[in-house]
């Protein structure tokens, strides 16, 4: 018995190790210096100017609901949200309709708020991989890029 744990524990920490090196190597968005600004419709219609968060941390989560890491990720992004009620985080959302991605939130549990993305916006940030976060510093520059799945001790040290 101890042999197939120790087995499964080696494969588990060999996968593990695959992952951060493969991840170390995914491209980042080319983003300037200042987060490009937008407006953006969260699923009550609510417009969500980032530029209006100036002076604060800003957490940009994209992600889409197909995206099997998103989904593993969401539960880090609540209890961000929960331990800092002072940083805002906004998901943004990639694919879905208000209708839809309001039906997967209450099932995934989602307590922050969600923005739908435009094609502007996505270019804007170069996103291309899911998901991705973006971290705005308060001054409103590019903080923190990070591609990939993130942990929750990832985001703490983005917003440190």
């Amino acid at each position: 018995m101890w042999r197939y744990i120790r087995d499964w524990g080696l494969s588990i920490a060999l996968a593990g190790a695959v992952y951060l090196a493969i991840s170390a190597f995914r491209p980042k968005p080319d983003l300037p210096d200042q987060a490009p600004d937008f407006v953006l419709e969260d699923l009550d219609g609510e417009s969500h100017v980032l530029s209006d968060y100036q002076g604060q941390w800003v957490v940009l989560n994209f992600w889409a609901t197909w995206c099997g890491p998103c989904r593993t990720e969401i539960p880090t992004f609540n209890q961000f949200a929960l331990d800092h009620p002072d940083v805002p985080v906004l998901g943004v959302a990639t694919d879905g309709t208000p209708a839809g991605l309001r039906a997967f939130a209450k099932q995934q549990g989602m307590d922050y708020p969600i923005l739908v993305a435009d094609q502007a916006t996505m270019a804007a940030y170069d996103v291309d991989t899911l998901p991705t976060t973006v971290v705005v510093g308060p001054d409103g520059q590019v903080e923190t890029i990070h591609v990939g799945l993130m942990m929750d001790w990832q985001l703490e040290m983005a917003v440190d």
